[in-house]
């Protein structure tokens, strides 16, 4: 934010000399001599020069003021929209992929999957897997409520091999979100989450997730429409029951059932579609624009079965995939840290 104004004229503090008859007040007697002296010409010209020359040097200073006062309204925003002070990127489309590879879904890759993570989830019914989005060094992750849904622990590994023990911070199964903290973990690469007001459809879009166990898979397409209407189970354990069976995680659209029964307690959120090839493992993961900024978490997906004679409906993903907005995300990340389990 620029802020604008006038800039208040500098006032001389040289002292104004008074000479001849123009004197405010008479010289004293005792000085009487010295009032040539103090009425000389030669003194006053460089007088006006150096109140010229302070002119830009004010200048500078407010100029310097400004750009401080600016530099904390950024920094100010930036903690109120992450709730963290400097530990999270939550910046709005900054260009996180080199120029050099700017478009690329290689790019992309290289640039965004230090910031993933799946997730190993264990509950009285199984192991679970999904994936999660890095928010902040000291290890906050966004995923999918029915990934980690019921889980007694829940374990969480980074792009480069290491494991670290988590630990679920809040829930809000009406969105289908959580946060999870890893413990002892620093230096983390957060993500830069976008701004999903600004996607439209037919943009180009990357996911990154662990589906079926298989780290760090990439994959891209397209954007397919907005605000579309899914709605999901909201019954602690349930993903975990149908990712177990390989299904991935229920849900409705336009009144039809996909990948089981969705049960009784159920919500609805708007999300984007995408045909970026998504399965089982990929909920709780990124979908991201060209620039290297998430712009969804990736939360639903339809996904063939086995038909009942044993032998495979379909083979793979058939580009049907959801998404839940990232701004839907930053607007519920306070609700979260604050430990909700709604």
């Amino acid at each position: 934010m620029t802020n604008s104004g006038e800039y208040p004229q500098q006032q001389s503090s040289a002292p104004v000399h008074h000479g001849g008859t123009q004197g405010a007040y008479p010289p004293p007697p005792a000085f009487a001599p010295e009032a040539p002296a103090q009425a000389q010409a030669p003194e006053e010209p460089p007088k006006p020069s150096r109140r010229r020359a302070r002119g830009p040097l004010a200048l500078l200073a407010a100029v310097a003021i400004a750009a401080a006062a600016v530099g904390g309204g950024t920094a100010y925003a930036f903690q109120e929209l992450t709730g963290k002070d400097g530990t999270s990127s939550s910046a709005t489309n900054t260009n996180v992929v080199p120029t050099s590879q700017k478009g690329t879904v290689s790019g992309v890759a290289q640039a965004v999957s230090p910031s993933i993570v799946e997730i190993s989830a264990k509950s009285s019914s199984g192991e679970a897997t999904g994936s999660g989005v890095i928010i902040s060094e000291d290890g906050e992750i966004i995923t999918n409520n029915h990934v980690i849904s019921g889980a007694s622990s829940v374990k969480v590994t980074t792009n480069d091999g290491k494991s670290y023990d988590a630990k679920v911070v809040g829930t809000d199964s009406k969105k289908d979100l959580a946060l999870i903290e890893v413990e002892g973990a620093s230096g983390l690469k957060p993500a830069s989450l976008g701004n999903s007001d600004n996607v439209k459809i037919g943009d180009d879009v990357v996911a990154i997730g662990s589906p079926e166990g298989l780290t760090g898979t990439v994959t891209s397409g397209i954007i397919s429409a907005l605000d579309r209407d899914v709605t999901v189970s909201t019954d602690e354990g349930q993903g975990q029951q149908q990712q177990q069976g390989g299904g991935g995680w229920p849900f409705e659209y336009g009144g039809e059932q996909f990948n089981g029964d969705t049960g009784s307690s159920k919500t609805t959120y708007k999300a984007l579609q995408t045909d970026a090839s998504l399965n089982p493992g990929n909920s709780g993961g990124a979908l991201i624009d060209m620039n290297g900024n998430i712009i969804g978490i990736n939360s639903a997906m339809y996904s063939p079965s086995s038909s009942q004679a044993g032998a495979q409906s379909g083979s793979g993903s058939v580009g049907l995939g959801f998404a839940i907005p990232i701004n839907t995300v930053k607007a519920d990340l306070d609700t979260l840290r604050a430990g909700s389990t709604n």
